[in-house]
């Protein structure tokens, strides 16, 4: 096997370097949440180095356990501790305005394209496949050096399969991290070298305040005073605030939330649900299309941005709120203990979400398998950039649906 690829200079702590990475990062990272972790754990752990494999672990465990997208909230925690609150910004607009943008124009283009994109969406799962396999090998490798946090893994893998439901993830976790409390040694466990995130005390709590503030606000205003746009300010706020598993889990609420009450109808919620699949990013960005579709007295456009930062905005404050608690609580003995534990499962949340729905949904035959054999191929041993692997194999799924 080839050497990793040397360090890229760190000369990207603007704002505006975050943006530009992030901003490639958003024009190709297709394949959901759990994708998204693999196309990060590359750029960012090992071509630019910005964290260590273990503090990148450690901040999937904290998002994890938030509401909300947990791969648009590690954009933003990455970007926060690369450039500060601009930082976090840039990292989130990066990431989140081209699916977003797409998604607004989407609508009038999708039934006209809707062959083309088939193809080439099933040639995009293909390649999630082969992204998330090789972070699963690579984050096994480190997070999972002893039988104990092997056999935690397995059981974690087993468990996720069996109870195929948030709850139980996070019940997994949580076992996970009482396990390793009890059994995992301090000695057995590196040291985690990330840099503390930029954010002191007092704005944590300020973050936090403001967050469960909105949360309990929004929905009295609205009640009120029932002008649209607070309206749809509170429900686009609760979503990204109550929301847990983020990705998928967000479609069903949204549905509730605005097909039954009658903002948007059922063909339209559906066209955009089929966009969404269809482009890079977060799936959180459906927001955007549901704005630019209803009523509300603004332009479509402006509608659909105005959703978009509503739903965001909870990411935003949790991130901000529990990133300088975060950082001192994981450098204690127990906690790190713990964490190592709830690390080996992650690992496990990740094998089994290759597997289901990643693996069954992608991988039909011969051909699909070939197909994400060559991408694993091309990102693990020939070290190719995932942006080339995603178009090539993309390209690859729309000639195969010829």
């Amino acid at each position: 096997m080839k050497q990793p690829p040397a360090p890229l200079p760190r000369d990207d702590r603007s704002p505006w370097a975050v943006f530009l990475v992030f901003l490639r990062l958003g024009l190709t990272s297709f394949g959901g949440p759990i994708a998204h972790l693999g196309y990060f754990r590359d750029e960012f752990v090992l071509r630019r180095q910005w964290l260590s494999e273990r503090a990148y672990a450690d901040l999937i465990g904290l998002c994890q356990f938030l509401p909300g997208p947990a791969s648009s909230q590690i954009g933003i925690a990455l970007g926060l501790g690369r450039a500060g609150y601009g930082g976090a910004l840039a990292a989130w607009l990066g990431f989140t305005l081209p699916s977003a943008i797409a998604l607004i124009l989407f609508a009038s283009l999708l039934a006209s394209h809707g062959n083309l994109a088939a193809g080439a969406l099933m040639g995009l799962k293909v390649v999630a496949v082969a992204v998330v396999a090789q972070a699963v090998w690579g984050m096994a490798r480190t997070l999972c050096p002893d039988r104990l946090r092997v056999t935690m893994m397995a059981v974690a893998t087993a468990a996720v399969l069996l109870m195929s439901s948030y709850w139980g993830q996070l019940l997994v976790l949580l076992g996970a991290g009482v396990v390793g409390m009890l059994l995992i040694r301090p000695e057995q466990i590196a040291e985690s070298d990330s840099a503390p995130a930029p954010v002191s005390r007092t704005a944590g709590m300020l973050a936090l305040t403001l967050f469960f503030s909105l949360l309990l606000l929004l929905p009295l205003l609205a009640a009120l005073q029932p002008e649209p746009l607070l309206v749809v300010a509170d429900t686009f706020y609760r979503v990204g605030s109550l929301v847990f598993g983020g990705g998928h889990v967000v479609l069903p609420l949204l549905q509730a939330e605005t097909v039954d009450t009658g903002w948007v109808d059922v063909e339209m919620f559906l066209a955009g649900y089929g966009a969404t699949q269809a482009v890079p990013g977060p799936l959180f960005t459906f927001a955007a299309f549901l704005g630019a579709a209803m009523d509300t007295g603004l332009p479509g456009w402006l509608n659909g941005l105005f959703c978009l930062v509503v739903v965001f905005l909870p990411s935003f404050l949790l991130v901000i709120g529990v990133m300088p608690f975060w950082d001192r609580l994981r450098r204690r003995q127990r906690i790190r203990s713990a964490l190592a534990g709830v690390n080996a499962a992650v690992v496990g949340l990740l094998l089994a979400a290759l597997y289901q729905p990643m693996w069954t949904t992608a991988i039909r035959g011969p051909a699909d398998f070939v197909l994400a054999l060559a991408a694993l191929v091309a990102l693990v041993f020939w070290k190719l950039p995932p942006w080339l692997v995603v178009l090539a194999t993309a390209a690859g799924g729309w000639a195969l649906s010829l």
